[in-house]
C-alpha cells in the first residue's frame, strides 16, 4: 500500500504532536463546544488556563509539541518547526476565542490544514489507531493552558 504525501504528512504531524491521546480531564468527560465567527468564545468545560503550564506544554515533545511545526519564542529549545506559521505575536493578531478554535480544530477554519484537531469530538473522528479510539489529543485543561500561553505572545 502506498501512502499519499498528504497522508504521510498528517501521520508525521500526529506523531510530532506526541502521538498521545486522552479521554478525559481527570474525571471530566469530553466537553462540547460551539464555533461561531471562527472562534470558540467559552473556555472548554469552563476551565481556566495557566500560561506557565501552556508554555511547558507547547515545548513538550510528548504532549502539545507545538515546536514540531511552529517557531515560537522559546529560545531554550534548539529546534523549531517550519511547516506551520511562526507563532510570535499570535496574541496580537487573534483573540483568545480565535486561538481556542485553532487549537481545538483548525479544520473549522482551513479544511486543508495538516494541523491535527487537538480537541475534536472523538465520536466524529475516523482512521484512529485502536488505543486512541474515543479520545482527544489534548485534554480540555491542556487546551486552555495553551490558549492562556499563546494569548500572551504579543
Amino acid at each position: 500500500m502506498r501512502l499519499s504525501a498528504q497522508n504521510w504528512i498528517v501521520g508525521a504531524v500526529c506523531w510530532a504532536a506526541g502521538g498521545l491521546a486522552v479521554g478525559a480531564v481527570g474525571d471530566v468527560a469530553y466537553c462540547n463546544w460551539t464555533a461561531k465567527d471562527f472562534a470558540i468564545e467559552a473556555p472548554l468545560c469552563d476551565l481556566v488556563g495557566d500560561a506557565q503550564r501552556g508554555r511547558a506544554l507547547a515545548a513538550d515533545s510528548h504532549a502539545g509539541n507545538c515546536l514540531a511545526c511552529h517557531q515560537m519564542p522559546i529560545p531554550e529549545e534548539p529546534f523549531h518547526g517550519t511547516i506551520g506559521p511562526p507563532l510570535h505575536g499570535l496574541g496580537a493578531r487573534y483573540s483568545e476565542a480565535q486561538i481556542r478554535l485553532r487549537i481545538v480544530d483548525e479544520q473549522q477554519i482551513n479544511p486543508m490544514t495538516i494541523m491535527p484537531a487537538f480537541y475534536r469530538d472523538p465520536k466524529t473522528t475516523n482512521r484512529i489507531a485502536g488505543d486512541f479510539w474515543g479520545k482527544t489529543f489534548l485534554t480540555a485543561q491542556q487546551v486552555e493552558d495553551l490558549v492562556a500561553y499563546l494569548v500572551t505572545l504579543k
